[in-house]
């Protein structure tokens, strides 16, 4: 699994269960206190480990994967390849979200004390026949893996031989797309220029010099709600929350709520559902940012009415991803945890292919990808 989706306090439970989990390598905080040594040393370690017992086996010779991830009701088959960072640096590969610089540090530290990326960048192509000609017929032929994981996603991957074919196809592609993985991307520029600094014979061609992504029809992948809980505002009563909200929103009170168009939202407050109709017309029609649900919800409702400024650092506000559904707002809610939760409705592909396209920057936790792409399956050593 991805090793930011796990909660610190599971971290240990998942290793003691599984000693052969790759959250030793990608979180092994959950080890490293109990042995008194560095987290890097013991993510090194445990690296190294698993490649000496065959666990991890490098690959003899240049090739790309074809993945694919199923689930009972979602599919979506894609390419895995190392990019190139110069690529990523002159804006090819587009991204749309802001990085902490305090992640990127760590996410850096990590990659150079491992000399390794551990985990695949999420992104997204606009799909040509050429491309698709060849992924379709290298997923015809027998899977190199092919198993269904604990989340009961059906992970497949297929070996590709002729490198260049795919290598020719892809140069027909304008860009990429950072779906998910900014952080990552980011990190891998940073430990690029550390090495390249430490290297008298820099060349360009150095491991270092690439990032290990999945690479994805942007129309093939499915993008889920993230939801937002509320806690604090005790300043408020329900009723002037509500009528504050009004100033924006045609407000009803419904029995349950899941937003089924852009512009409408649910409300949970106080055991109640509350659907949200956007009232507001624009001057001018708003731009691919402005009609976001997660920017209307920040503009009209979190801002306004609640005075949640800042929801990248403001404690006030949490953030749900939307494969928990609307159930675990009320009871986030209903537990105490939060006073108010907001059910969004997703943000689109075509929405975060057009805010890269203009080079600019989502509000914070805009989109949840799922299925999710599995930490462990590839690993790419620089």
């Amino acid at each position: 699994m991805p090793y930011d989706v796990v909660h610190e306090s599971e971290v240990r439970g998942f290793i003691a269960a599984n000693p052969l989990s790759f959250l030793r390598i990608t979180r092994p905080e959950g080890e490293a206190f109990d042995k008194g040594v560095s987290p890097a040393a013991i993510a090194k370690q445990n690296l190294d480990d698993l490649i000496t017992a065959g666990v991890l086996v490098a690959d003899d010779e240049p090739a790309y994967f074809v993945y694919r991830l199923e689930t009972p009701s979602h599919a979506q088959t894609g390419i895995v390849a190392c990019c190139s960072l110069d690529e990523y640096e002159k804006g090819r590969i587009k991204k749309h979200e802001k990085t902490r610089p305090d992640k990127v540090n760590e996410r850096t530290e990590h990659m150079l004390g491992l000399r390794a990326q551990t985990g695949l960048i999420f992104l997204a192509y606009r799909e040509t026949e050429r491309i698709k000609a060849i992924v379709d017929k290298e997923s015809s032929l027998d899977p190199l893996y092919d198993f269904e994981g604990a989340d009961t996603v059906r992970q497949t991957v297929w070996k590709v031989h002729d490198t260049q074919a795919l290598t020719d196809a892809f140069g027909e592609v304008d860009a990429l797309y950072i779906a998910d993985g900014h952080h990552r991307a980011e990190s891998a520029l940073l430990a690029r220029n550390a090495l390249r600094d430490r290297d008298p014979d820099h060349t360009g061609n150095e491991d270092y010099n690439f990032v290990m992504a999945g690479i994805f029809p942007a129309d093939r992948l499915q993008i889920l709600a993230y939801n937002r809980v509320v806690k604090g505002i005790d300043s408020l009563t329900d009723d002037e929350i509500i009528t504050r909200i009004s100033e924006s929103f045609i407000v009803t009170a419904v029995d349950d709520c899941t937003p089924k168009a852009h512009g409408e939202i649910c409300m949970y407050l106080a055991g109640k559902w509350y659907d949200l109709q956007f009232s507001v017309n624009y001057f001018r029609a708003p731009d691919p940012i402005e009609r976001l649900d997660v920017s209307i919800l920040q503009q009209f409702v979190l801002g306004p009415a609640l005075g949640i400024t800042d929801p990248q650092t403001d404690e006030r506000i949490g953030f749900v991803g939307g494969i928990h559904g609307t159930e675990e707002l009320k009871r986030i809610v209903d537990s105490g945890e939060a006073r108010i939760a907001f059910s969004l409705f997703p943000t689109t592909i075509d929405d975060l292919l057009a805010v890269s396209d203009m080079g600019e920057i989502m509000p914070p936790k805009s989109t949840w990808f799922e299925p999710k792409l599995k930490d462990g399956l590839f690993v790419h050593l620089i």
